[in-house]
């Protein structure tokens, strides 16, 4: 295949990666039930479709798997309560909390460029505490689905921290491939007990699950895979920034959800800070280590 193709393979996996919270919002189940069979519909469509996701099964690939699940119920349930903006935002601040806990779980130091992105991220992260946003349709209750998001965003760090701890390890950790299917496993599982038994819902509710797990984790995960060794990383953490970029956009299109300006705000320094930060990092580095085939 052409880089050409491998780019819009990539871009193709952050617009489906970007429907999730207009998606969630469409259903009438609750965060439980979206939670569980999303990722249960998931993890069947990535064991079938991916091999390497059948493989390198290891007890650290489940406890890394325990974070991503973590972060999958995390997400759901905030997108139910507050806005799909606040949510992808406030999860995107991932790489903050990676940068305050890498020194003691990764032994990466500090350097001074990572303290400017760490204050223009907190800086971004505080403004969606800023006033009072009024509950609505879509977003019930905004505080509480603002607190989980962040969590869900401490949550994909402690997971990445843990695909590197897997990629580390001299004999091979396991896949981050398999980490992904372990994880929306789990997420089944700690989510069924609340799920059943299932009152409401109807043929469109399911069929809003089913693109969920087929298409916005499922197919997304198979777009990337194919593509993300063959793009340099600077490239490939560019593209999939649209994913941020797209998701409020398609809840405003689908449900006339409109964040608010201090939302807004927060999430243009958030995304500012880490688009600058991938680019300085990633000069000179071209290999992309995440989640591949072969791993």
């Amino acid at each position: 295949m052409s880089a050409s193709t491998h780019r819009l393979q990539l871009l193709a996996a952050a617009a489906l990666f970007s429907t999730g919270g207009a998606a969630i919002k469409a259903t009438t189940l609750s965060s439980w039930q979206v939670a569980g069979f999303r990722s249960g519909v998931a993890a069947l469509i990535l064991a079938l479709l991916l091999p390497s996701a059948r493989r390198g099964w290891t007890w650290r690939v489940l406890l890394v798997g325990v974070a991503y699940a973590a972060t999958l119920v995390l997400f759901v349930t905030a997108n139910k309560m507050t806005t799909a903006a606040n949510t992808i935002f406030l999860q995107s601040t991932a790489p903050l909390y990676i940068l305050i806990l890498g020194p003691w779980l990764l032994k990466e130091p500090i350097r001074r460029t990572d303290l400017v992105f760490m204050s223009v991220v907190g800086t971004g992260l505080l403004l969606f505490f800023v006033g009072t946003e009024a509950p609505v349709a879509t977003a019930p209750d905004p505080v509480r689905g603002n607190v989980l998001a962040a969590l869900s965003g401490v949550c994909w760090a402690v997971t990445v921290m843990g695909l590197r701890w897997l990629g580390s390890r001299p004999e091979g950790g396991g896949s981050a491939l398999a980490t992904v299917v372990a994880g929306n496993v789990i997420a089944l599982l700690v989510c069924l007990p609340f799920a059943l038994p299932v009152q409401t819902g109807g043929v469109a509710d399911w069929l809003v699950v089913g693109y969920l797990g087929v298409f916005q984790i499922g197919l997304a995960y198979v777009f990337m895979t194919a593509a993300i060794r063959h793009v340099g990383a600077l490239e490939a953490s560019t593209i999939l920034l649209v994913e941020p970029a797209l998701n409020p956009i398609w809840a405003w299109l689908a449900h006339g959800e409109r964040p608010s300006s201090w939302a807004v705000g927060g999430g243009a320094l958030i995304l500012s800070a880490t688009l600058a930060k991938t680019w300085w990092d990633g000069r000179g580095i071209q290999p992309v280590r995440a989640i591949r085939p072969d791993d």
